[in-house]
């Protein structure tokens, strides 16, 4: 018998010995980091309120509890019997009962009514049908990727079961190694911006935290093929963490699929699906371009089968020696701040992927509050000496007097926005400005993927900043829904309509003015003095946007052209709109909120390594916490290997 089977069997037998004798366990399975626990008495299981976190907490294991199949009622008749213990202000759109498991899948508006006050209502279903019932928010907006993703993943349970049986016996395997030792290499985003990925490693274990591309430098991709890295195969890989979806960090994640990793993708729920929306949108754009893409969509739909989603505060085994806990990281949807807890108590690691300390519009500030951190891997892309964003209020003040000044010219103002966390950071400030009659109304119109990036926000309220998910629980009050707010579905027919049209906001991807639909905005509203191109977000070197910033004011046809799909050729487009940035809106935290950052955390790291920033942030930042918190700093070189222990 392999050690995992009497380890089950074990756990079978300990967990029987703590149940009342009329509660008998079945099965007991790994399923991923979780326990699962089959039982032919589930109803009396529910009515055992504190079962199950007594028992959680006696085998400090993540449990959940199952019907037996054998024990199940028929689903027409159950479906009766659940519509009448839930509340009908729950508005449930949807019952999907899963026999296999015992689950029934409960879609609804409210799915706050549907778990009840401490999960009461939820346990009141099992109690009465038996069933163990899931809850999921049915979107306020209709998100076609929210829809693909949970269709793909019910076509897909019986595979994707499989997938977390294995990987739950590869975490609940036998330790093989007494070395103790920690190491962190560096495989992208040392001393530059973008293509992040970092190789955790122990003697049992070897993690991959995040896997992105490089904006603005085509063919610029994290150091896989290393011998410290992927040299040996993605095999080699025991898991992979993702911090969040933006491209710099996912956009080669199903490029491990390819290459025959078989493992799990540790990141939250929105961020699963922001990466499906991210990465397919990022095979469209390179086909469009006349690149050859890196991967197919098909290895973007093995990465979304391999996600295992973790909500911010949940302690989970992800190895034999290696516990992940995901914050919030106030940067975008679902974005988190990742803390390693190794060994039993030998060391304690925190990658910080991107982080924004302060609350924003969106999104309740970066979480620093860990019982331990010896190192801490910071991002610097605000890390500069003089890297010191002006305030919100400010910003939104210069906002609003760009938009006036335009608007008083007949001109319309185009922003160039990240479609993820950018775009509805803006929207919720046009929204109350325009409320508030601060700004005219006028229409917004959204192109690219702006709109369903906000249909997930609303998806996933419980992940934005507090008041916001109050509001987005109202439909009346959702500012998402405000009837200024047009969806471009990437006609040049309706983007003609609009240029012809009156003064008006266009908010459009590629944030950086690296491709999209932003270059066919340039083409017709470029050579307009009366409308004003403005830019709210950082711009890295080497992109489009970073020359406009610095005084680029003719751009070659072809940049437009093989974006637009008009063929491109030679000239240039002269750009005569007014060119404005306005800070303060980035998703990352300036140089004091990532010292603050540091200076907040008790205890303090013992040491913190600056990435993700070009050489000056780094090094200055670096310089910075050694000289003020008298801890030891590093600005790492990729490639470079520290050793712990």
């Amino acid at each position: 018998m392999s050690t995992v089977e009497q380890q089950l069997d074990d756990l079978k037998a300990e967990i029987t010995s703590e149940l009342p004798s009329d509660i008998s366990v079945s099965s007991v399975k790994y399923e991923g980091p979780e326990l699962v626990v089959y039982t032919h008495d589930p109803k009396k299981f529910a009515q055992e309120g504190d079962l199950v976190r007594k028992l959680a907490s006696k085998l400090r294991k993540r449990i959940t509890v199952r019907p037996d199949p054998s024990v199940l009622s028929r689903p027409e008749e159950a479906r009766e019997q659940i519509m009448d213990v839930i509340p009908d202000d729950a508005g449930v759109e949807d019952l999907d009962f899963h026999a296999d498991t015992g689950e029934v899948v409960i879609e609804a508006a409210k799915p706050g009514m549907v778990i009840g006050r401490h999960g009461s209502t939820l346990r009141e279903i099992t109690k009465t049908v038996g069933w163990t019932p899931e809850v999921v928010r049915t979107p306020p907006i209709e998100s076609s990727t929210v829809s693909n993703v949970r269709n793909f993943l019910k076509h897909e349970r019986d595979e994707r079961r499989d997938v977390l049986e294995r990987v739950g016996r590869q975490i609940h395997r036998e330790e093989m190694s007494d070395d103790e030792y920690v190491r962190i290499t560096t495989l992208g985003c040392s001393r530059e911006v973008g293509r992040a990925a970092f190789i955790l490693s122990t003697p049992e274990t070897r993690i991959l935290i995040d896997c992105g591309d490089k904006p603005g430098a085509e063919g610029e991709v994290p150091y896989l093929h290393a011998p410290e890295a992927l040299g040996a195969g993605p095999q080699t890989i025991d898991a992979v963490v993702l911090t969040h979806a933006h491209l710099d960090h996912s956009a080669l994640i199903p490029l491990l699929f390819k290459y025959g990793y078989d493992g799990p993708i540790y990141c939250t729920e929105p961020t699963r699906d922001l990466m499906g929306l991210l990465t397919l949108d990022y095979l469209d754009v390179a086909a469009k371009e006349g690149r050859t893409p890196p991967y197919e969509s098909e290895q973007v739909r093995e990465a979304i089968k391999h996600c295992i989603p973790l909500e911010y505060g949940d302690v989970t085994d992800i190895a034999p020696d290696v516990k992940l806990t995901f914050h919030n990281a106030g940067h975008i949807l679902g974005s988190a701040v990742s803390h390693f807890h190794i060994g039993d108590g030998l060391y304690n690691v925190a990658f910080s992927g991107d982080i924004h300390y302060e609350d924003t519009r969106l999104f309740n500030g970066a979480v620093n509050d860990f019982p331990r951190v010896e190192t801490l891997v910071l991002e610097s892309t605000y890390g500069g000496r003089n890297d010191y964003q002006t305030d919100q209020a400010d910003s939104e003040r210069n906002l609003t007097e760009v938009i006036n000044e335009t608007y008083e010219r007949d001109g319309k103002v185009v922003i160039p926005a990240f479609a993820v966390g950018r775009s509805q950071e803006i929207m919720l400030v046009l929204e109350e400005a325009m409320r508030e009659g601060d700004i005219p109304t006028m229409p917004v119109h959204l192109d690219g993927m702006i709109w369903e990036a906000t249909a997930i926000h609303t998806t996933y309220p419980e992940y934005l900043r507090d008041d916001l998910r109050d509001r987005i629980f109202h439909d009346d009050e959702n500012p998402f829904l405000a009837e200024q707010f047009n969806h471009i579905d990437g006609g040049e027919e309706e983007r003609q309509d609009v240029v012809d049209g009156e003064p008006c906001i266009i908010l459009s991807t590629s944030g950086m003015v690296t491709g999209g639909p932003i270059m066919s905005w340039l083409s017709h509203i470029g050579p307009d003095p009366d409308s004003t191109l403005t830019f709210v977000g950082y711009q890295a070197q080497g992109t489009l946007g970073r020359r406009i910033q610095n005084g680029w004011d003719e751009i070659p046809v072809s940049d437009i052209g093989r974006h637009d799909n008009s063929g491109g050729g030679r000239g240039t487009l002269s750009l005569n709109m007014n060119v404005e940035t306005v800070d303060g809106f980035s998703g990352h935290a300036d140089r004091a909120g990532l010292e603050n950052f540091v200076k907040t955390m008790n205890p303090r790291p013992e040491k913190v390594l600056c990435v993700h920033g070009d050489e000056r942030s780094v090094q200055d930042l670096s310089s910075a916490l050694y000289h003020d918190y008298n801890m030891r700093t590093f600005a790492p070189k990729n490639l470079e290997t520290f050793r712990f222990l």
